[in-house]
Formats: C-alpha cells, structure tokens, sequence
C-alpha cells in the first residue's frame, strides 16, 4: 500500500509539472527571442534618422559603429554600397527596399531584420540588424534547468508527503494484521493501539472490542466445561463404592481400574478448564505436549503398537464377557507417531467403543496395526451391520446410530489423513486410521521381533492379549 501510495504521488504531482512545465519552456524561449529582437529593431531604428540626413559613407559607417560596436548593424545604401556586413541574401534585401516593408527572417548564421528608410527622390536604404543564433538562446538553458530543480522538489516533496502518511497507513494496518493473527495463534492478552486514517482507527477499536468478547465467550466456554465435568463426581463416587463392595472379584477390580481412569481424566478437563486464559491459550490439547520431549525426532509422541497393545488389555476383557471374538494384528516393525498416548488411546477407544456401542453381543471385530514406508495405519473392522451412510458419520456432531457423534470426529483430528469408512472382509465396517510416521526411528524395543497376532507369540515377540 505504501508503495502504491508513492506512486500515484509520483504520477500526479509528475503529471501537473510537466502540464506547467512545457508551456512555461516555451513562454521563456519566446520572452528570450523576443528580447534580443527587440533590441535588435531598436538600433535598426535608431539609424533611420541619420540616413534622412546624410547618405555618405563614412558617415554612416561612424553612426553605425557608435550604435553598434559589436558588428551587427549594416546598411545597404541606396546607390548599392554597403557599410558594415549583410547577412541577409540580395533577393532578401530587394523585396524589402521594393516593398518598403519590414522583414524578419531567419539565415544560417541566426537571425536578421531589415528595416527599409524612405529618403527623398523616391530613393531606399535597408537598414539590417543581425542577432546571432547564440543571443536568441542566451539564458533559456539556465531557465529551463531552474525549472526543472523547482518541479523536482515539487515531485520529491509531494512523493515524500505520500510517503510518510503511507508509511502511517501501513503501520496501522500492519499493526492490526499482527495482533489478528497474534490473536488467531493463541494470545488472548493482545491489544491494537488505534493509530491512522479514522477508518483504521475504527478497525482497531473493533478489533479490541472483539478480542475482549473472545476472551469473555472462552472464559464462559472453561468455566462451563468445568462445572459439567465436576458434576460427573459424584456418579463416580458411586461406582467407587461400588467397586469398593465388589472388591477382591475379577469385576471389582476391573471397575476400580476404569472409575480411576475417568477420575484422572475428570480432573484434567477441571484443571485445563480452570487455568487462566492466558497461561494456556492453546488449550488441553497443547499444554501436555509442549511440556514433554520424546524420542522421536525431538517432538513429543509415542509407538503406536505399544499404546494398542495396553489399551486392548482393558478392551479384551469386555470382549471376553460379551462373547466376541477379536482378531489382532501388530506389526513387529516400531511405530513411532508423533501423537501423544492418551490421543493415541482415545482414538483407539472411540473406534473399539463404537463397535460395542452399536453391534449387538457377541460380534466379532478387529484390530489392526500395520505400518507403510511413512505412515502407520490403525484398522478396525466388525461383523455388524455395517454403516449405511459413511459420509454422514464423517460430519462431527451427526451420528448415524443414535450416539454423540463425536467419536469419529476424535479419530479424524489425530490423522493425517480423512478417516476411511468402508466394507470389513467381516462384513460389517471398516474404519481406518493413518498416523504420520515421526521423522527419527525410535531404538527398536528390547527383545526378538515380534509378529503380535492374535494372542500367539511368534519367536518369542509380544502379542496383543486376549
């Protein structure tokens, strides 16, 4: 903008000089012409009256000396002689003496002008004043060049002007794109000083106006997700005491292990809700990655087959009361994503939970890990139903068995790529996952490769259990 500011300063104050400048040119070319000129008629005139007095020629030859030293007055008498040099050509000077006129005209050497003299028996002098082409151009340079220095500080102070009120435009504006995009990255503490045009100032105090309601809106939003979360308490107070009075059986403790869980993530949502705006605008999903170093690559994340194979602990005892079976595959191959395990068990939960949630008892599914050249791929297949329309369970918050919806929407922020929904070689559906591989290998795990079937072991390696 700045720029462009300067350059149509440039252009109009450029354009309003040369419209002043040429014909100005022009009018101080003519006023030098006409000055010599003039000067030079006068001393033409100036001799007539010595030739109505006398025709001779020393006379006239000291009259003309004493009018012009210089050299540049001439007679052409009337029997024919000549005082002085004539530069004007004979023709020029016949036509003048026969027409008893007046002539200006230009000849090579510059300009002449002869003035006719009426002297008694009907008889012509011609009197001839001469400016060389150097007097009729005396000055006219030095003008023009002063000219040119005027317009120049014209143009320079005009483009300097445009310039600086650019330059405060930009400013502002600049000013105004950085706090947005300061804003738009996280820092909710950013504030604009309204400063230009009254246009930008008014940006700006929209701007302030509605980074104040952002702040107030997510300070709602925290406190409001905290006070949901705290009242889930005391539900799971209730399964604590129930698992307390179902303590010591294989339930019991699989409850405890469960309810301990929630309450850990319970008190997370409270804590991240809770903390000031400021110390964490990123939110949760920041806060626990940023404060940790990983292995892979410098960038905080886990190996997915590792996180599947303790998360399916929990999940393998819910298959073995319902009656399903679970097939499942690992790769012995490390699988380091840079993605954090508990997002890592939160997308395997969602898609493990949407399969008990909506297939009836007793219906077999799958767990896949496979890894490609730079990606992890994460499989879950089932012998249900199926879903009827994969792109509606695509779209967060629209559910397409009666659920929250979000489950899908959980899988789909982790990957890398869209989540696939398909047809499983079950029968029912296949939903896949990809993990973007982390840029360094990890160190393979201690002990023999392991094939990680289905509850087998495979030279000694680690099976998912079931």
């Amino acid at each position: 903008m700045r720029r462009t500011l300067t350059g149509i300063a440039l252009a109009a104050t450029a354009m309003v000089a040369l419209s002043f400048l040429i014909p100005l040119a022009m009018l101080v070319r003519e006023q030098a012409r006409d000055r010599v000129t003039t000067a030079a008629e006068q001393r033409a005139a100036a001799l007539s009256p010595v030739l109505a007095l006398t025709t001779r020629t020393q006379e006239v030859r000291q009259a003309v000396f004493e009018l012009d030293p210089a050299g540049r007055l001439a007679v052409r008498l009337p029997d024919g002689g000549k005082v002085g040099v004539l530069h004007a050509d004979a023709e020029a000077l016949d036509g003048a003496a026969r027409d008893r006129a007046t002539v200006a005209l230009e000849v090579p050497e510059g300009w002449v002008y002869l003035q006719p003299v009426v002297l008694p028996a009907d008889r012509v002098a011609v009197v001839e004043a001469f400016v060389p082409g150097e007097e009729l151009e005396r000055g006219v340079l030095a003008s023009w060049g002063v000219m040119l220095l005027v317009a120049a500080g014209l143009v320079g102070g005009s483009v300097l002007v445009a310039d600086r009120l650019g330059a405060r435009v930009v400013r502002s504006s600049r000013s105004l794109s950085e706090a947005a995009l300061a804003l738009g990255s996280g820092d909710l503490e950013v504030r604009v000083e309204p400063d230009g045009p009254p246009e930008l100032q008014e940006a700006g105090a929209a701007f302030n106006t509605m980074a104040d309601r952002v702040v107030r809106l997510l300070a709602l939003e925290r406190e409001l997700v905290a006070d949901l979360s705290h009242r889930l308490r005391t539900p799971l107070t209730a399964l604590f005491l129930e698992a307390e009075r179902l303590e010591g059986t294989p339930d019991g403790r699989r409850i405890a292990v469960a309810v301990g869980a929630l309450e850990e993530q319970l008190t997370e949502i409270i804590t991240t809700a809770r903390a000031p705006l400021a110390a964490a605008p990123a939110g949760a999903a920041t806060k626990a990655g940023s404060a940790r170093t990983s292995r892979y690559g410098g960038h905080a994340g886990c190996d997915l087959a590792e996180v599947v194979l303790e998360r399916m602990e929990f999940w393998s005892v819910l298959a073995q009361q319902q009656g399903r079976s679970c097939e499942r595959y690992a790769t012995p191959r490390p699988t380091p994503v840079r993605v954090e395990e508990d997002e890592v068990a939160a997308v395997l939960d969602a898609l493990v939970g949407n399969v008990f949630r909506h297939t009836p008892q007793g219906t077999a599914f799958g767990v896949r890990v496979e890894r490609t050249e730079d990606r992890v791929v994460l499989t879950v297949d089932d012998a249900g139903p199926g879903v009827a329309r994969p792109d509606r369970a695509r779209t967060r918050g629209v559910s397409v068995g009666g659920s929250s919806g979000l489950g899908l929407d959980i899988a789909g922020r982790s990957a890398v790529e869209p989540v696939e929904i398909g047809r499983a070689p079950m029968g029912g559906a296949r939903v896949r996952v990809a993990f973007a591989l982390a840029g360094a290998r990890p160190t393979d795990r201690n002990g023999p490769s392991a094939d990680r079937r289905t509850g087998r072991r495979r030279a000694g390696g680690h099976p998912l259990p079931g």
